[in-house]
């Protein structure tokens, strides 16, 4: 069996998974497209935060290179993260019910719906786009001033933890 020496190796690995420093990969232009040869091409992530319209969020494509598509997701962002706020400072269940499990079942439901929208908005951030993650921020923040903070409630409907702390415990 023959041993392999360091310049072996790079090359076994370069064929193995192609070359990235060659023009294997193409041109990458600014959108994260890059031409695999072929006609074929391949979406690259963007890993910093940038400003800018050019961006895809939640779906393959969308909102694509539409100014008002792009202000459509912008909203969508901020909607999902104010449903998410007044899930988390909402009162539905009656605490009249005695049935421990159907109390149960509902809290479960309303935790899977809130973490689900949740990691919705965790998944749009991750598009790196400045102006989604301001809309994540800008909904997460109306939500609390409309459903957690003191400004629409009066001293008397005051939970627990808000008489020992400014700010409600941190779920992420």
């Amino acid at each position: 069996m023959k041993s392999m020496n360091s310049t072996d190796m790079v090359d076994m690995i370069s064929t193995a998974m192609g070359d990235m420093n060659s023009t294997s990969m193409g041109d990458m232009n600014r959108t994260g497209m890059a031409d695999m040869g072929g006609g074929q091409m391949m979406m690259m992530s963007q890993m910093t935060f940038y400003w800018g319209k050019s961006t895809e969020i939640f779906f393959s494509g969308w909102p694509g290179p539409s100014s008002g598509m792009y202000a459509v997701a912008l909203v969508m962002v901020f909607v999902i993260a104010m449903l998410v706020e007044w899930i988390s400072h909402s009162k539905f269940i009656n605490s009249t019910t005695n049935n421990k499990i159907v109390v149960g079942l509902l809290q479960t439901a309303m935790y899977g719906v809130r973490i689900g929208l949740a990691y919705l908005v965790m998944l749009a951030v991750m598009s790196f786009n400045v102006g989604v993650l301001l809309a994540a921020i800008a909904g997460y923040t109306t939500g609390f001033l409309l459903f957690g903070s003191r400004v629409f409630r009066d001293s008397s409907q005051m939970l627990p933890y808000e008489k020992a702390f400014d700010l409600p415990p941190l779920n992420c």
